[in-house]
């Protein structure tokens, strides 16, 4: 088994109801703190309607001024929420701020509410769109600066700031488009079509295989070959995201909830929910039992990068001793060396 490229984490920037800043501060600094641990990246949720960050691109302009070298990914921004062109316009300005940090990992799907509140969300034309993988495809295009428009030539009256293209343009960041998918579907496609690859803890089984390790490892084998038929010019990642708690480091309360809060979610592991989504099973332990559980899993044994999902429900003194011990023990175990 080869070493992790980049390791690293995903957040959702939880929020109290009646004190959205004090989540927002916490996100922020915990960020400081992984990236004071040497660690590669930092991935930001995307929830609407519930109490976890909406809107990435805006944290990301507060994390281009607090921190100085970690990459910023999305995990993952559902675009049909989004006008792909007013998306490409903060992205390109949190990237630009960063100094080209920002990762931005897309999905697709159609509109989940009711009618009702998808009026209020969507708008009412929401019946009409085509919420299909072009939407991403069209977003990379105005990342990469493709034309708009045509810009007349100025003639002293306005129109001396237009522009043909998404402004502000930051080059490199259509190529650090990630898909986060679950089938071989979505597997063929995100290698075909040039993006990299991002697979979490939730999936989807074509045949009722329940084995999460070993259906994900078949999509990321789908994903490897069409991208090699691609022949795309820059390589292409793939990064493994899987809930990881590290009890070293923990004092007894914290290994208690620990164990509790995965007790309380074993009963979703081993079966099939709905048409076809399984669930991967969290992983709760020491050093060695971590490093054996990822040295032998099939998904992280094909995967370039590492990413811990951070549970949603723990507090910020948790989520920086799980980094704390992937940033100093457990990385540095399976071949990794922190930044800096």
């Amino acid at each position: 088994m080869t070493a992790p490229k980049h390791l690293g984490f995903i957040h959702l920037g939880p929020m109290q109801r009646e004190d959205p800043r004090r989540g927002l501060d916490e996100t922020i600094e915990l960020f400081r703190f992984a990236e004071g641990l040497g660690l590669d990246s930092g991935w930001l949720r995307t929830r609407h309607l519930q109490y976890g960050l909406p809107s990435p691109a805006v944290l990301f302009g507060a994390l281009a001024r607090s921190t100085e070298r970690i990459g910023l990914g999305t995990a993952v921004i559902p675009v049909g929420h989004e006008n792909p062109f007013r998306l490409a316009e903060d992205l390109a300005t949190a990237d630009v701020l960063s100094g080209g940090r920002v990762s931005p990992g897309l999905s697709v799907h159609p509109p989940a509410y009711d009618e009702a509140v998808n009026d209020i969300v969507h708008d009412t034309g929401w019946r009409d769109e085509d919420y299909g993988y072009g939407r991403i495809e069209r977003l990379r295009g105005l990342l990469a600066g493709d034309r708009v428009r045509e810009v007349l030539p100025y003639a002293g009256i306005g129109g001396d700031l237009d522009s043909e293209r998404v402004e502000p343009h930051s080059p490199g960041l259509s190529e650090r488009l990630w898909y986060g998918g679950g089938s071989l579907r979505s597997a063929e496609w995100a290698g075909s079509a040039g993006f990299h690859w991002l697979v979490s803890n939730i999936s989807t089984s074509a045949d009722g295989d329940t084995d999460f390790s070993r259906v994900q490892r078949s999509q990321i084998e789908a994903y490897r070959a069409a991208a090699a038929r691609a022949e795309s010019p820059t390589p292409r990642r793939v990064a493994v995201a899987r809930v990881i708690v590290p009890t070293d480091g923990a004092d007894e309360d914290q290994v208690r909830k620990y164990r509790a809060y995965a007790e309380g979610r074993a009963g979703r592991v081993g079966r099939i929910h709905g048409k076809n989504t399984i669930v991967a099973p969290d992983v709760v332990g020491s050093l060695d039992e971590i490093v054996a559980f990822i040295e032998g899993d099939p998904a992280f044994q094909a995967a370039d990068d590492y990413l811990f999902e951070l549970p949603f429900e723990f507090e910020l003194a948790d989520w920086r001793q799980i980094l704390d011990q992937l940033a100093t023990r457990i990385g540095p175990a399976l071949g990794w060396s922190p930044v800096g």
